[in-house]
């Protein structure tokens, strides 16, 4: 297993700034995580549900059945929903959060973040030519392949110039383009972590109603319902003797 309490496994440490491939990680033994890797291998999130009251456990029941229908995405757009999610979260094997079924459920239900940018679309403008954008680079770079038919380091580079601002097309000319990623990458972010299985992921004890915490302001003892991660190491310390 990788030495976690080495520096080097943190992207902003590394030559790069690309995060090693996860296989380094360790294979989740309880619960599920994506990929089935993570830093708290016997942590299972649902082992705590009995604490949750109704209300907090149907709000949970309903996420995890979010898989598969599309109310707002239209079968052309879903592929490149799904690539671009995938390569955003760097998910690329099952299984999978179902990020792009999040983002279409809350688009759907017209549930917004309640602002947006003054030079920027309604947010669900702004996704439809986003998808469209990314399909038009991709055909222009790439002998008129669509974005989700290409592989992942093309995908990733045509990602990696979205996060700078300077994909240029049809549909990108109508947007503020740096906008455009701030506005998509919040939303699968906000996606992503509202998972239970990404709560596993990062040892995230979920729900704290009713059931509170015992534990306030910094302590070395677990929660009852904390599982230990595959390294102690502090993350702060880490961080700074790296950058030393």
């Amino acid at each position: 297993m990788r030495d976690l309490t080495r520096p080097d496994h943190l992207p902003n440490l590394r030559e790069g700034g690309q995060p090693p491939e996860p296989s380094w990680l360790p294979r989740q033994r309880r619960g599920i995580t994506p990929q089935m890797i993570g830093r708290y291998p016997d942590y299972d999130v649902f082992d705590a549900a009995q604490t949750w009251d109704p209300a907090t456990a149907r709000v949970i029941a309903e996420r995890m059945e979010v898989r598969g229908n599309f109310a707002f995405f239209t079968p052309d757009e879903q592929p490149t929903l799904g690539a671009l999610c995938d390569v955003a979260v760097a998910q690329d094997v099952e299984p999978r959060i179902p990020v792009p079924e999040l983002i279409d459920e809350k688009l759907a239900a017209g549930r917004l973040d309640g602002y947006q940018y003054a030079d920027m679309p309604d947010d669900r403008d702004t996704w439809r030519l986003t998808l469209a954008g990314l399909d038009e680079v991709a055909a222009d770079c790439h002998d008129g392949r669509r974005f989700a038919a290409l592989d992942t380091p093309s995908q990733e580079a045509i990602v990696g110039d979205f996060t700078k601002g300077r994909l240029r097309s049809v549909s990108f000319d109508r947007l503020n383009v740096t906008r455009a990623w701030s506005v998509c990458m919040r939303m699968i972010l906000a996606a992503f972590y509202s998972h239970p299985w990404a709560w596993n992921e990062i040892g995230f004890g979920g729900p704290a109603y009713p059931r509170g915490f015992m534990r306030l302001g910094p302590t070395s003892t677990r929660e009852p319902f904390e599982r230990p991660g595959a390294t102690d190491e502090d993350p702060v310390r880490t961080v700074t003797e790296g950058d030393a």
